[in-house]
């Protein structure tokens, strides 16, 4: 007996923008919004929007992005786009990709490949979506991308934990006290080695921040034109749930990065490759900043004390020390005692 799989279909050919100077004026995610000032999760929309370009159907969770890109009749999508529930990106992705398939087969639409792309909060990705997402990318036949744009928290239910709330983040539900000052012990859920080892025949996994636009663009058009279903995850800092000056949007991504915190890499067809500050440190052409400098910038961690800063800063120091590959596999390496460890 024999099995016959679905053939893959092709994707767009999407090459990488040459610099800013040619990144298209045309704009697929506009006014009509009603983020927070210096939203980076409404920053990364409209990146992915415009890196994905007009054949392109996005489908988002229940989040922040769904609830403030709906509301009174207005919407910012100048493509289709539809909703889906909070842990349901992976499964709506995958059906919709599959009725597109359908639907050209049996020639009631053109035959042409489409973008398909389903968003989500950490809240709908890294904790209720995770089984849907995960049962998604072992479907090798289908071609499409989930992003998930990381505020660390559930915002849109007034900043609840999440999976990937830092440690000893103050939130609605971990709200420091007189008697306990930490509330929050676990550490941030590393959501895209996770897709990557757990999903061998995924072509395509990323880390991204708003911080740096042009170099999300093309992680995005890479993920769409490799093929199958692939995965990003965007780091999205929140004026409201982080507690600072919205002014300190864009540094504050920079200073993820820069301070170690959130490393920048992409997996592609099985060859990881750092980019950015993050290949700057690691081959030691940069020296990791403080992450006091990032931390005491929001009042999220207003709290800390010195111990808690060292603590913290401990473990972003072991992640760049010890682990296998930073940022990507906590296995511990053996330091060579002739080598010094990664600024």
């Amino acid at each position: 007996m024999s099995t016959t799989f679905i053939d893959e279909k092709p994707t767009q050919n999407l090459e990488a923008f040459k610099g800013v100077k040619k990144v298209p004026h045309e704009e697929y995610y506009t006014s009509g919004h009603r983020t927070c000032q210096a939203c980076e999760s409404a920053q990364i929309m409209k990146l992915m929007a415009k890196a994905a370009g007009p054949r392109t159907i996005v489908l988002g969770s229940t989040g922040c992005m769904y609830v403030a890109n709906t509301s009174y009749y207005a919407t910012p999508w100048g493509i289709p786009w539809m909703h889906t529930q909070l842990g349901s990106s992976g499964s709506g992705a995958l059906g919709v990709a599959a009725a597109l398939r359908v639907q050209m087969r049996k020639g009631f639409m053109k035959d042409e490949p489409i973008n398909v792309i389903a968003f989500c909060g950490d809240g709908g990705g890294a904790d209720m979506g995770l089984g849907a997402i995960s049962a998604t990318m072992t479907h090798p036949d289908y071609n499409l991308l989930i992003l998930m744009y990381d505020n660390e928290s559930y915002a849109n239910t007034d900043i609840q934990i999440s999976g990937t709330s830092p440690y000893g983040v103050n939130t609605s539900f971990s709200t420091p006290g007189k008697v306990k000052r930490i509330m929050h012990h676990r550490w941030k859920k590393n959501v895209a080695p996770l897709m990557l080892v757990g999903h061998p025949t995924c072509k395509y996994v990323g880390t991204i921040s708003t911080s740096y636009p042009l170099q999300a663009m093309n992680n995005i058009r890479k993920a769409l034109s490799i093929g199958g279903p692939t995965f990003i995850h965007c780091l999205n800092p929140c004026p409201k749930g982080w507690d600072f000056d919205p002014v300190l949007s864009f540094e504050l991504g920079e200073l993820a990065v820069n301070t170690g915190i959130w490393p920048l890499y992409e997996v592609e067809n099985g060859k990881i490759k750092l980019y950015g500050k993050t290949e700057q440190i690691a081959n030691g052409r940069f020296k990791r900043l403080p992450v006091r400098d990032y931390l005491l910038k929001q009042g999220r961690f207003a709290h800390f004390v010195e111990d808690d800063i060292e603590y913290f800063q401990s473990k972003i120091d072991e992640m760049w020390n010890k682990w296998l590959v930073p940022g990507v596999i906590p296995l511990q390496k053996e330091l060579d005692a002739d080598v010094p460890p990664a600024n």
